[in-house]
């Protein structure tokens, strides 16, 4: 994976914020905006096939009464 340089403006609260995370799990501050990036770009990916297939999928039986 590469990486590429960007430049971000970032509010005071979230970085202090980024910072404490970073402290506790010791890993640089740029590791957990980009583990953030990550998850928000995965969230907000559009998928173009389902996310099971019909194989995939299992009969749970009727619904309780």
């Amino acid at each position: 994976m590469g990486l590429r340089r960007i430049t971000l403006h970032v509010d005071d609260g979230d970085l202090l914020l980024i910072k404490e995370a970073a402290d506790r799990l010791g890993v640089p501050e740029a590791e957990v905006i980009r583990e953030g990036i990550h998850q928000i770009a995965a969230a907000h990916r559009l998928r173009d096939e389902p996310f099971v297939s019909g194989d995939e999928t299992f009969d749970l039986g009727e619904p309780p009464r």
